[in-house]
């Protein structure tokens, strides 16, 4: 039963890469299309742009999140490595202050955007898809990548102060 619970809990923690992944099978596969469509059988897809960026639009913002969830977000260490411990550990308590202040600031910043997107109602061009359905990936995204950092940075934290390495 604790498997089964593991397995559900650790597809939910990787949804984001799933719907990425989701994407941009979409994104290759429609893009291949289009070019079989226009160059070999002449009649290209008017869609096929919208979906692109959309795709593109979600693949971005859905892996960011991942990306802090695992730690491999940009890090440039090189200058911090040169000051001592003590002050490494300051730098590194303030980057993860600032990183989770930038973060909530953009989902906000998104959020306002999103739902300027809501009210205005404005469409897609040729599919009529709401912009918001488009845009709406950002708000969401920029949480889940707050939650995830704060996540993978307790995590760093507690295998710190367990083995005795940097913070």
């Amino acid at each position: 039963m604790e498997d089964k619970k593991k397995n559900w809990l650790q597809i939910l923690t990787n949804l984001d890469l799933y719907a990425a992944g989701f994407f941009l099978v979409v994104l290759v596969v429609i893009t291949f299309l289009g070019v079989f469509y226009r160059y070999i059988i002449g009649k290209p897809f008017t869609w096929l742009e919208e979906v692109q960026l959309a795709s593109l639009t979600w693949i971005g913002f859905l892996s960011a999140g991942a990306a802090f969830r695992s730690g491999s977000h940009i890090a440039i260490e090189m200058v911090v490595e040169l000051f001592p411990v003590h002050v490494q550990r300051g730098i590194a308590w303030a980057v993860r202050l600032i990183t989770l202040a930038i973060l909530f600031y953009l989902t906000k910043q998104c959020t306002g955007y999103f739902l300027l997107f809501v009210q205005n109602a404005r469409l897609t061009p040729v599919l009529r898809i709401p912009y918001a359905a488009v845009y709406a990936v950002p708000a969401v995204s920029c949480a889940v990548m707050a939650v995830s950092y704060a996540w993978y940075e307790l995590g760093e934290i507690k295998r710190q102060k367990a083995g005795g390495g940097k913070a």
